[in-house]
């Protein structure tokens, strides 16, 4: 299991960074760069301004380990010139600093080659909505106490170490985050968007020597509220990391596998990163000639809903200024929608589906943002039986895609199922299809968790091929 972002460190270090000037007022900020770059020659500009805050906590052994919190604010500035744009970032929000931004920014652009498709949206284009308080992305409550973060990280350890035949815990951390982004553009757009999030992590090993066996748990939410029990989360870690004992290598050959909640999601993530408008562009996609045909089974859709309260990839404008809506990416088995930026549907002589994102370091780029698989559902008991024999997959290591042909290959670990019923733990093992063939063939458990952004249950898929011992 890859481990979050959370850092660790020696005898309890804490880190603190800090913007230069933390009383600067991100409206007013992104007012100062968009004045400096129309000052300095650009035609048109947008800019981003990131603020947030962060603490997380580490412990080991009973004890705290590590601490580390953070504060910053980061700048973006899009100038253009005609048909050129240049993008530049930086961290200082003196009046000094953004009149350099902005001259870098427009010298840049006058020598960057043209682009036929680039440009900000029409203002008639532009969302109306842009108050997003009603999606409850942003926790009222006040940071947590490092304390309070310390006390939840060493439950998490301790029931972890509770279960039997957990040796030790990797890691146990607890973390909470605030951040806001403020974006405006001289066709008149101007939206913020705040997120926080709260999370908790555990890392078991089972066994020694060369027999150990690491498993775990990771759950984040905007919420703490909605964050389940640290001692919950260490357990579930535990006893992840102990059913894992003794595995060996899965026969080879042709069978069903049935990927874990847990995974699930990647294999709809990997259709997403093959209709993303980027991709569609450059001709490199296995569904680049896919519009209109069917790529999931009939009766399965796959539904963008950006709408969605205490949803970490919920928005109701995307990164150029236009409003989210639900729709269909895939309706009954079809594909009906491209993941589509204001650039790319230009290029494709489409409409933008309202998918852009940005960095303050880059122009937008789609991305998909929060998906549902909508799909009629049996219980993950019943998918087990009907597998028969076969390979459920609760991690993936490494990746092999080919993106123009759709050709699969990853690294496997999980449960060997006989007749229906889980035998044994497996690992070191790889498994291979195409995903065109694989997604039309899929059949989907009960078992969604309505919480992620890829809103995706366990799903079973016929005839991959494994090669293990």
């Amino acid at each position: 299991m890859d481990r979050p972002q959370f850092r660790t460190g020696n005898g309890g270090l804490t880190k603190v960074s800090r913007a230069r000037n933390e009383s600067v007022d991100s409206d007013s900020l992104v007012e100062r760069l968009l004045e400096a770059a129309t000052s300095s020659g650009a035609e048109s500009a947008d800019a981003l301004v990131t603020s947030g805050r962060s603490l997380s906590v580490d412990v080991r052994n009973g004890a705290f380990e590590h601490a580390e919190g953070a504060e910053g604010i980061q700048l973006g500035l899009r100038a253009l010139i005609g048909l050129r744009q240049a993008v530049i970032s930086g961290s200082d929000p003196s009046p000094a600093a953004i009149a350099e931004m902005a001259e870098r920014a427009v010298a840049m652009a006058r020598e960057a080659p043209e682009d036929a498709c680039c440009g900000l949206a029409d203002a008639t284009q532009l969302a109306d909505v842009r108050d997003g308080s009603a999606l409850e992305l942003e926790s009222p409550e006040t940071p947590p106490d490092p304390g309070f973060l310390k006390t939840q990280a060493l439950d998490m350890e301790a029931a972890a170490l509770e279960v039997g035949g957990v040796s030790r815990v990797d890691w146990a951390s607890t973390g909470w985050s605030r951040v806001e982004s403020v974006m405006a553009a001289t066709n008149g757009f101007r939206g913020r968007q705040s997120r926080t999030r709260f999370s908790h992590s555990c890392s078991a090993i089972s066994g020694s020597g060369l027999e150990m066996e690491r498993d775990g748990r990771f759950e984040s939410r905007t919420h703490r509220e909605d964050l389940p029990d640290a001692r919950e989360v260490g357990t579930t870690a535990g006893e992840r990391a102990a059913a894992r004992q003794g595995a060996a290598k899965p026969p080879t050959g042709a069978f069903p596998v049935l990927f874990d909640e847990r995974v699930a999601g990647s294999l709809i993530g990997h259709l997403l990163s093959a209709i993303n408008g980027t991709m569609i562009v450059r001709g490199a996609s296995w569904l680049k000639d896919g519009m209109g045909t069917a790529i999931l089974p009939a009766g399965c859709s796959l539904v963008a809903e950006p709408h969605r309260k205490r949803i970490s990839g919920s928005r109701l404008f995307d990164a150029e200024g236009l409003a989210t809506r639900t729709r269909m990416i895939v309706d009954d088995g079809i594909l009906k929608s491209w993941i589509l930026d204001l650039g790319t549907a230009r290029k494709l002589g489409s409409v933008s589906t309202a998918n852009a994102v940005r960095g303050v370091g880059g122009p937008p780029s789609p991305a998909a943002g929060n998906v549902t698989l909508d799909v009629l559902t049996r219980p993950r008991r019943q998918l087990l039986e009907d597998m028969g024999t076969g390979l459920l997959v609760t991690s993936m290591m490494g990746t092999s895609i080919n993106p123009t042909t759709g050709d699969y290959s990853r690294g496997a670990a999980g449960f060997w199922v006989e007749n229906g019923t889980v035998t044994e733990p497996v690992h070191e093992c790889t498994i291979a299809g195409n995903l065109r063939e694989m997604l039309l063939s899929i059949v989907a458990a009960d078992d969604a968790r309505p919480h992620r952004s890829v809103q995706v249950p366990s799903l079973l898929v016929e005839g991959l091929t494994i090669a293990g011992s």
